[in-house]
């Protein structure tokens, strides 16, 4: 079995992006990795081809920063390197570069490629998703989280990256694919407060016009991580790439867990989730068979 990973990214040194732990999360599964390295403002390259593994093969870009209108640009760099692995391959692991897979998981991702390698009619592998917000202590549990997306794809030309790059698509149509009982852990909500601000100011831009910007992110030295509606304590462990990261934060996040913030209706349906497990109206960019 062939596995190749792919990532973007630009400025990870400037908004703190755990891109270098992303890469090295997966690498013992791939046989290569492919990283689309955008023309940064700092030393983002220098800091990928500090990855010391003959897996790594890296391919300079520029991002089209006029594609602003749905965070298109992000898909387009991801099919720049999702492009750059031949087809030969068996799987193409995603990661971007605010997520992080924990060891744990590894043998259950490389049974889930094996089982189904051969099945071509599974386009795609599904994750579980836990996404951490405020520090490397809570975990956000509204519906405003996605559960679960596809990260494990074919490396076909037909398989292209969607919209603002949460997930895949084939000729326009969402993917067939298969769960596989592993989680992403995503680091994007957490980050010191000023980086977070910073990355918030900037990366809006990715979707939004000036507008919308001068409207909807306020300036501000710091990010407000107070502004969340549900949370709860994390009560796992980190990947052990990520525990150098957690050790030097920096930053004090404290959150009182019995406290929401909801509208009526929004309490309802996060109520009925709680209760049964179902999400009301969620969407999934893919087609479980």
């Amino acid at each position: 079995m062939k596995v190749a990973g792919f990532s973007f990214v630009r400025n990870a040194l400037k908004y703190d992006y755990p891109i270098v732990e992303a890469i090295t999360s997966i690498l013992p599964l791939c046989d290569l990795f492919v990283v689309a390295v955008g023309h940064s403002e700092d030393n983002t390259l220098e800091l990928i081809q500090s990855i010391d593994s003959p897996k790594l093969k890296i391919l300079e870009t520029e991002w089209d920063d006029s594609l602003r209108e749905g965070g298109r640009v992000l898909a387009e760099e991801t099919n720049k390197a999702l492009r750059a692995i031949p087809e030969d391959y068996d799987w193409a692991f995603y990661i971007q570069g605010d997520e992080v897979i924990h060891e744990q998981y590894h043998a259950a991702l490389k049974r889930g490629m094996e089982q189904w390698k051969n099945h071509q009619e599974v386009e795609g592998l599904l994750l579980h998703y836990t996404h951490f917000y405020g520090s490397y202590d809570y975990v956000g549990i509204s519906r405003r989280w996605y559960r679960r997306e596809v990260r494990i794809v074919r490396p076909k030309a037909a398989i292209t990256s969607y919209r603002d790059a949460q997930g895949f698509r084939k000729n326009d149509r969402k993917l067939q694919v298969k769960p596989v009982e592993a989680h992403m852990y995503h680091y994007g909500w957490v980050k010191p407060p000023e980086k977070q601000q910073a990355k918030q100011e900037s990366f809006n831009k990715l979707w939004h016009d000036d507008q919308w910007m001068e409207k909807n992110v306020p300036k501000r030295a710091a990010f407000d991580y107070s502004e969340i509606d549900a949370l709860a304590r994390f009560k796992g462990s980190h990947p052990a790439v990520m525990q150098a990261r957690v050790d030097r934060s920096n930053w004090q996040f404290d959150h009182d867990l019995s406290r929401t913030n909801f509208t009526a209706k929004e309490a309802l349906l996060y109520r009925i989730e709680r209760l049964t497990g179902w999400r009301v109206g969620e969407y999934k960019n893919f087609k479980l068979i």
